[in-house]
């Protein structure tokens, strides 16, 4: 190639022998700054790495901690529910035997004045305490109600009477018998009430 002709500008060097020379120039020259803020700074990434993170694991924990309490509680309610339980598994045997007590008390009140049924009758006393024993180990007790002030949250007001001496409010017969299981009440006391 002679001087006069002129070489291409792709294919002059600039000092170097060959245009792989220029390639490497081209290399060497620094990167243009927007394309470097494109590309984020690892630890920046391993930062909001690390965030995320913590904000799973802070929900994981809430999660845990809701099922902890749900589970408390049931096992508290269950552990309630059993106890109720507990507590009043002999309502309906009770309420089945109350009216035994009662025939017995009805036949006692009846009873005949003639001494040949006079073992007869301290018999059946004593089958009738034991009886009543039984219903108090499980916890029944009697509502008194006889000259006490009526309470309807155990008895049940069948008459009203105007009674001299005795003030409002008392009770001054019971009809039936009212019966209590420990704090709950299995049958009202029927009773006539002063007004």
């Amino acid at each position: 190639m002679s001087k006069n002709q002129s070489t291409p500008p792709e294919f002059e060097t600039h000092g170097g022998d060959t245009p792989t020379d220029d390639l490497k120039v081209a290399a060497e020259v620094p990167a243009d700054p927007e394309l470097e803020d494109v590309q984020e700074d690892p630890i920046d990434v391993l930062n909001k790495e690390i965030e995320a993170l913590q904000q799973e694991l802070g929900e994981s924990k809430n999660a845990l901690l809701r099922a902890y309490a749900d589970t408390d509680n049931t096992r508290k309610r269950l552990q309630r529910e059993t106890d109720q339980a507990k507590k009043y598994r002999f309502q309906s045997a009770a309420l089945e035997l109350l009216p035994i007590l009662d025939n017995m008390n009805r036949a006692l009140e009846a009873k005949p004045e003639k001494p040949e049924v006079e073992n007869y009758v301290r018999g059946f006393e004593m089958i009738r305490d034991q009886f009543v024993n039984a219903l108090t180990n499980e916890g029944v007790a009697e509502v008194e109600a006889l000259n006490k002030p009526f309470d309807p949250n155990f008895m049940q007001a069948l008459q009203t009477e105007s009674k001299e001496g005795v003030e409002p409010g008392i009770v001054t017969e019971v009809f039936q018998k009212g019966y209590k299981l420990k704090d709950r009440i299995l049958r009202p006391a029927l009773v006539k009430v002063s007004e």
